[in-house]
């Protein structure tokens, strides 16, 4: 079949595939230059020797951030707060999505309707922060994952995929051999939804690991600041000079380039490690939860 293929299409798949290798480099090469970086001698990377292959290779950046205490427990912190508002996350998604989906629960258009308005007005940041202060949440983990806990358009997208996968039939079908609606939940409408929850566990912990915001407002000690708070000191505070002993400036000023680089690739890796255990649920998960809404 292949030969019967025009020299047109030849050339064009040939053009395309070019294209696409060249897009693909300038995605990954500006990865590939932090990694290279990161173990690279400073000065070169300051001077812009190195630009493919890394240069008098060294480990001390990393070494420097590790020796940080303060990282460490950044990085308990992001992990606690990552798999607690992860759960939270999916488990209202779930619920709330399969509710809105049911066509026989009575005003669901309207609640849907209602949910969606959040989406474009909100109270804004002080009477949020008030709402929170008068919970007593300040300073706490819940500060960091109830206000945010359900994301309207994840929860649109989860309300379609149940639309779209789940037919009502199924429902019926399992009433009739005596199930009740949390049985045919937990045991049916789960096990089915894999892709779904595998998307939304990944973009619940993405935002989560990444957010800095939140904490940046409520949390006013410093222990429990999560690894992006401990980054931001390192970064824009210019902290970094605080995790070393080095009398020379412009050696100082190298190093804290360094230690730049080398939190970019630790503060990374996590959602590195997860993502291709849900890389096979996503793509599915993503478009058939966006077909319709």
């Amino acid at each position: 079949m292949l030969m019967n293929r025009s020299k047109g299409d030849r050339v064009f798949d040939l053009l395309n595939g070019a294209f696409f290798l060249v897009v693909l480099a300038i995605v990954l090469y500006p990865l590939y230059f932090i990694v290279i970086a990161s173990i690279s001698d400073p000065g070169k990377v300051n001077t812009g020797a190195v630009w493919f292959w890394p240069i008098d290779m060294t480990l001390e950046g990393y070494r420097k951030i590790f020796e940080h205490e303060a990282l460490w427990n950044g990085y308990r912190n992001s992990v606690l707060y990552t798999l607690v508002g992860t759960a939270i996350n999916v488990g209202l998604l779930m619920t709330g999505g399969y509710a809105l989906s049911r066509k026989d629960v009575p005003g669901r258009n309207i609640i849907t309707l209602l949910i969606v308005f959040t989406m474009f007005f909100q109270g804004g940041i002080i009477p949020t922060y008030l709402i929170v202060r008068d919970l007593g949440m300040l300073n706490t983990i819940w500060a960091l994952v109830i206000p945010n806990a359900v994301s309207v358009y994840h929860l649109i997208v989860v309300r379609t995929y149940f639309e779209t996968t789940i037919p009502l039939e199924m429902l019926e079908a399992s009433k009739v051999d005596g199930c009740n609606n949390t049985r045919f939940f937990l045991r049916i409408v789960l096990p089915l939804s894999l892709p779904i929850i595998a998307v939304m566990v990944l973009f619940s912990a993405v935002v989560h690991w990444n957010s800095y915001f939140s904490a940046l407002i409520y949390l006013r000690d410093e222990s429990m600041y999560p690894l992006q708070m401990v980054l931001r000191e390192i970064l824009v505070r210019n902290s970094a000079q605080e995790l070393m002993n080095v009398e020379d400036m412009a050696a100082q000023q190298d190093f804290s380039e360094l230690i730049k680089y080398g939190v970019v690739i630790v503060s990374s890796l996590p959602v590195l490690i997860l993502y291709p255990f849900v890389q096979r649920y996503f793509i599915k998960g993503v478009m058939i939860g966006s077909i319709k809404g």
